[in-house]
């Protein structure tokens, strides 16, 4: 699943969330290697989504004080 919603990120704990970050970083590794592999960027709504759900991740941490 791409998109998090911010509720379902709050109610995870530290652990779980740090664990989707690195599952959310090697989903947009594959995605950028697509697209690199074949020069046409066919989804970059999805590379969108998973930049921004990383993001929404780190805020999160951010705010908790957890060091990412």
């Amino acid at each position: 699943m791409l998109i998090i919603k911010i509720k379902e990120i709050r109610s995870l704990q530290d652990n779980a969330l740090k664990s989707k970050l690195d599952e959310l970083n090697l989903e947009l590794g594959i995605e950028r290697r697509k697209v690199a592999s074949t020069g046409v960027a066919s989804k970059v709504v999805k590379t969108r989504e998973i930049r921004r759900t990383i993001a929404r991740i780190k805020t999160i941490l951010a705010e908790r004080g957890v060091k990412v």
